[in-house]
């Protein structure tokens, strides 16, 4: 009898979940440079991050599968331990580990690959899960800005201090130790802070993706450049200036470099009449990736003519990347899709110059807490 209930119990039990915890893979020198990010949620689901861009939601076996992945089990023993862990046949288990792998793959190597039309994902509404953590945190090291530049872009009298090197180093580890695997470092402008190369080295020390947002003035001297390339910077979201002719030559500096860099231009009554140049000479310098903003609600048509247009000069628009603080409230004057919900507060979260933390950029009254001083419950509750 006991051995008839021990065989029940083997076969009927549920099958304890994997520790909720964060796993990163980096791809060696010898192949194409990307970067994964598990996290495993407490019900045994996953959020698989492939190079900060992309998001899969996996179920229970699957977020398995990607575990052993990124640990460099092999397919044989990833079968081994699936198998017996939910009770079915080694060669099914390889079988639909192997078909993963390949889709993950394919994802990784291939531009621009949507992963639900492509790779017969399942999709979910974006942002609509429950998460324990941000999946991305935007740093404004600081708000002062390059020479010249409209001092009111920047909300200078909410902060009366900026973090040290230390404390914005504590912040990452923080960040990182709830899972948070993309950091952005934004402002003001992030190139003015002198630790700018140490904190991308920081992040990248500790396994979290890199990007910074800045008008590209400094990256126009390759040496700079290549200091934050080799410190780990993984993308650049680039604030173009038009009317600026040192803007441009920043950007044509840039292009050539190995780093995926998105271009943003904030539409404007005064450039919206030259718009379209702007996008024809971006297309021209090889840019690929586009994000829109606009200063006032009254350009909403225009913009929509110019998504038209980017799509047709095939550069790809996103919209839910941090975008430039401006007197107009970015976050309000963004145009977006109706059907994509807001990821502010959740998907993403702004930290200030000195460490408070906002839903997004220019919410100044919806202060959650302070890196340094609150704990992280009660800032993501």
């Amino acid at each position: 009898m006991t051995s008839l209930v021990n065989f029940i119990r083997e076969r009927f039990t549920k099958v304890a979940p994997l520790p909720a915890e964060t796993h990163t893979f980096q791809s060696g020198p010898d192949e194409p440079a990307y970067r994964l990010h598990l996290r495993l949620l407490k019900d045994g689901s996953g959020i698989l991050i492939v190079n900060a861009a992309t998001v899969l939601h996996l179920n229970a076996t699957a977020a398995e599968f990607a575990c052993h992945m990124m640990k460099g089990t092999t397919p044989e023993e990833t079968a081994r331990q699936i198998a017996k862990r939910y009770r079915i046949s080694q060669a099914e288990a390889q079988k639909d580990y192997l078909d993963l792998r390949d889709r993950v793959q394919t994802l990784i190597h291939t531009p621009d690959l949507d992963p639900t039309t492509f790779l017969d994902f399942e999709r979910v509404a974006p942002y609509s899960q429950d998460l324990t953590a941000p999946l991305r945190l935007d740093c404004a090291l600081t708000y002062r800005l390059s020479a010249g530049a409209d001092a009111s872009l920047a909300p200078t009298r909410r902060v009366d201090r900026e973090l040290t090197t230390g404390e914005w180093q504590t912040i990452m580890d923080k960040a990182w130790a709830v899972g948070i695997p993309h950091i952005t470092f934004t402002g003001g402008e992030p190139t003015l802070r002198e630790d700018l190369p140490a904190l991308i080295a920081h992040a990248e020390k500790i396994g979290q993706v890199t990007g910074l947002l800045s008008d590209g003035l400094k990256l126009a001297d390759k040496a700079y450049l290549h200091t934050l390339l080799q410190t780990g910077l993984d993308h650049l979201l680039f604030i173009l200036d038009p009317e600026n002719k040192a803007s441009w030559q920043a950007l044509e500096t840039v292009m050539p470099e190995d780093l995926f860099t998105t271009v943003h231009l904030t539409v404007t009554p005064k450039n919206v009449k030259k718009a379209d140049k702007v996008l024809e000479r971006l297309a021209k310098l090889e840019v690929k990736s586009l994000s829109l903003s606009a200063s006032e609600a009254s350009l909403t048509g225009e913009m929509q003519k110019l998504r038209q247009q980017a799509a047709g000069l095939g550069l790809a628009l996103h919209w839910d990347l941090p975008v430039p603080y401006s007197t107009d409230n970015p976050v309000a004057a963004e145009v977006v899709d109706d059907e994509v919900p807001d990821g502010a507060g959740k998907a993403w979260l702004y930290v200030e110059p000195d460490g408070d933390v906002l839903p997004a950029q220019g919410e100044a009254d919806k202060i959650l807490g302070n890196m340094l001083r609150d704990p992280w419950e009660a800032i993501y509750h």
